[in-house]
């Protein structure tokens, strides 16, 4: 079985807590090559998603898709036994992921020798701290819900991105969820298609939150929308009625927060509204979580325009319907938005390893075959991974807020996307 040792692995520790990228050459991207057939026949897909704070019933729902996935193959692929560990990348004071707790969860997954795929993070930010860990030991990444562009591309990505995140000089990242470049995309088509002018842009200063507002405000002006700022929150601020007032004098009738809502996104659209009650509240999916819409105002709710890669159930094919149904049966609640993505990374990884055949033991040919994989029939639609690692798929959702609860609008088409 291809991968690191014990000792190697702590190498690597060493080496990312003094910030040197990795301890000794590897021709093969991490770990020693194996011959397949051999090797032990029982394999461990850990998944790493925010299981306290306000992240706690998505990420719940995200870890139930994924086993209900992987029971559906009877706990194996072939001759390999499939066990599945669920990590928490949260802690209790932090209410959400934290890195500390985001880097102990790669570190646990890279330093066992029967580790084949790793699933997470939920939040962008996360896997920039994971990414690197997993890449050096060699082991497939596959995230349900990271959509920001710099893990995958440089297209629209900070400097050094997307390389930074893969010392090995090999890709081992892919997600199933459409990245921010299309959504930012889909996010422009929903402004301008409920009347917006001028837009004031706002974020939470992280990977995944600034980079959403960069590529919103950048699509947005070059589709004639004015905006009137892009400005980053303090989190940890008490209110928001002063940033209030200055949307509200720079004569904003939209305004976009590009964050998680763990981090003050009740909060803030509560303040933004108060200062600006005719203004139209957009968000990415990092608002389209049970922590907005269950605890929004209903005046709140009103404004509040989010995209979702989550479409209408109608619209996905048969697989999916059976998913929902067989979701809601097993643990008595409709699935939140993630929760089918996380059915889906499973798949994918069993698929992987599966297409690996005799080495699907093999950390290097299970990561070969999920970048072949090419016009799968899932429960979100016909996809392929292209080479960087991200799906064909495009298409997004846009949400309204209703009783308490995300109902869906219209498919938005991401128009000014490359």
């Amino acid at each position: 079985m291809q991968v690191r040792s014990v000792a190697a692995a702590g190498c690597l520790l060493t080496a990312l807590a003094v910030g040197v990228a990795a301890c000794g050459g590897s021709d093969n991207g991490g770990g020693s090559s194996s011959s397949g057939g051999g090797g032990p026949t029982t394999l461990t897909i850990y998944s790493s998603l925010p299981l306290q704070g306000e992240s706690r019933a998505q990420s719940t729902d995200v870890v139930n898709g994924e086993k209900l996935a992987l029971e559906e193959a009877g706990g194996k692929v072939g001759k390999y036994k499939i066990t599945y560990k669920s990590l928490d990348d949260s802690t209790a004071t932090a209410g959400k992921w934290e890195p500390g707790q985001t880097s102990a969860d790669a570190r646990k997954a890279a330093q066992d020798q029967s580790t084949i795929v790793y699933l997470g993070e939920f939040n962008s930010g996360a896997s920039a701290i994971s990414l690197p860990i997993t890449n050096e030991a060699g082991i497939l990444q596959v995230s349900p819900s990271n959509t920001y562009v710099g893990l995958t591309r440089a297209e629209g990505a900070d400097k050094g991105e997307p390389d930074k995140y893969y010392p090995s000089g090999k890709r081992t990242f892919g997600r199933v969820v459409p990245a921010d470049h299309i959504q930012a995309a889909a996010q422009v088509a929903y402004q301008k298609g409920e009347g917006c002018t001028k837009v004031y842009i706002l974020n939470d200063k992280e990977v995944y939150g600034a980079g959403i507002a960069k590529q919103v405000a950048s699509i947005a002006k070059g589709q004639g929308l004015q905006v009137l700022g892009n400005d980053g929150i303090d989190t940890k601020a008490a209110n928001f009625r002063t940033l209030a007032t200055k949307i509200k004098s720079a004569g904003a009738d939209c305004v976009f927060y590009g964050g998680i809502v763990q981090n003050k996104g009740v909060q803030l659209f509560t303040d933004v509204h108060a200062g600006n009650p005719t203004a139209k509240l957009f968000g990415p999916d990092g608002m389209a979580d049970p922590a907005y819409y269950t605890k929004a105002s209903p005046a709140v709710a009103k404004m509040s325009y989010l995209t979702n890669p989550t479409l209408d159930p109608k619209l996905y094919p048969p697989a999916a319907q059976d998913f929902f149904a067989k979701f809601k049966q097993k643990y008595g609640n409709d699935p939140a938005p993630y929760a089918i993505y996380g059915y889906e990374a499973m798949k994918v990884a069993l698929l992987a390893i599966q297409n690996a055949g005799d080495k699907g033991n093999d950390r290097q040919a299970v990561i070969d075959a999920f970048f072949k994989i090419k016009d799968r029939d899932s429960v979100l639609g016909k996809y392929s991974i292209d080479k960087n690692g991200d799906t064909t798929l495009s298409d997004y959702g846009a949400d309204r807020v209703k009783d308490k609860k995300l109902v869906f609008d219209k498919v938005l088409k991401a128009q000014g996307a490359s």
